[in-house]
């Protein structure tokens, strides 16, 4: 798997500097992520495939949890995890207002 970068920094290596900085084990973090399923945590096992770009996040739910957790913007950890928000559902969005997000989101990057 090819891990999506922003900046040359992967979803995994934002996760991972962002857990140390607040000085939290990964079985810390992994405890304050929670599965939409059943409500259960993520295993350390699964958040250290993450940290290592083995692995993406299954779902925008444990993207938020991420967020939340490491107090990271959720819109950069979707762009990191390259997939768009859930509340944002492409088949309900005209075609030109996508490109014109999309140009205004190139001009702003580039800036």
């Amino acid at each position: 798997m090819q891990a999506t970068s922003v900046d040359g920094v992967t979803f995994g290596q934002a996760i991972s500097v962002a857990r140390k900085r607040q000085g939290l084990s990964q079985r810390e973090l992994a405890a304050c992520v929670l599965k939409e399923d059943d409500g259960g945590a993520i295993s350390p096992q699964y958040l250290h495939d993450i940290e290592h770009d083995r692995r993406s996040p299954s779902s925008g739910h444990l993207i938020r949890q991420f967020s939340s957790a490491l107090n990271i913007p959720d819109d950069y950890l979707f762009a990191l995890a390259g997939r768009l928000p859930d509340d944002i559902e492409l088949g309900t969005v005209a075609p030109e207002n996508v490109v014109r997000a999309f140009v205004q989101f190139r001009r702003a990057v580039e800036e």
